[in-house]
C-alpha cells in the first residue's frame, strides 16, 4: 500500500499543513495552498496528471499517516476535522465514478 506521511507535531497553522502536504504528496509547483487545491490533486491519484507524486492503480489506496496526531489535534482541532473531512469527501468523489475509495488516514 502506498503511503505518505504528515508530521502532526510540525503542523502548526493552515501554512504549515500545505508546506507538509507538498512534501508528503509531491505536490506540483503551482499548488494554490488551499483545501480546494489539495482536494482537487488528490482527487487525481489514479490518473496520470502528475498531481501527486503517487500514481495507484484501480484499487490501490494511498495511506495518509499523521504521526503525532494528537499534538495535532491539541493545536489545530479544527484543521484535523477539516483533514478528514476532506478525505471523506474525495473518497466519495471516487465512488461517484464508479471507483473504490483511493485513501486511508491514519492517525498515530
Amino acid at each position: 500500500m502506498a503511503s505518505a506521511e504528515l508530521n502532526g507535531a510540525a503542523i502548526v497553522d493552515w501554512d504549515t499543513f500545505h508546506a507538509e502536504s507538498r512534501k508528503a504528496f509531491g505536490f506540483p509547483e503551482f499548488y494554490g495552498n488551499t483545501m480546494d487545491a489539495w482536494v482537487d490533486c488528490l482527487s487525481y491519484l489514479r490518473d496520470e496528471d502528475g498531481m501527486t507524486r503517487f500514481r495507484l492503480f484501480a484499487n490501490e489506496v494511498l495511506q495518509i499517516v499523521i504521526k503525532d496526531a494528537a499534538v495535532l489535534r491539541e493545536r489545530a482541532p479544527d484543521l484535523l476535522e477539516e483533514i478528514t473531512f476532506c478525505v471523506a469527501g474525495i473518497n466519495e468523489r471516487y465512488e461517484d465514478y464508479g471507483e473504490k475509495p483511493a485513501l486511508k488516514l491514519v492517525l498515530q
